[in-house]
């Protein structure tokens, strides 16, 4: 299984972070120990890599796909 997830910094509402993992619990321990600021907000599971990869692309590359999904998560 694969995760496009995304992250929001606790302290601002501008702190957004948008990644794709095959292991999302590892991945948002690795983000907590840089900088425990950030909390998971949005989780989306696919069975291909490629599937994540390329929801993470849209969203970063469309400002309309992260309207969309901003409304979905109210950020």
């Amino acid at each position: 299984m694969f995760y496009f997830y995304v992250l929001q910094k606790t302290s601002k509402k501008e702190g957004i972070y948008f990644g794709y993992t095959n292991d999302l619990k590892r991945r948002t321990a690795e983000h907590l120990r840089d900088d425990n600021n950030w909390k998971l907000i949005y989780y989306e599971a696919y069975v291909s890599e490629k599937g994540a990869r390329d929801r993470e692309r849209k969203i970063k590359q469309y400002s309309g796909a992260w309207r969309s999904l901003k409304k979905r998560i109210n950020a």
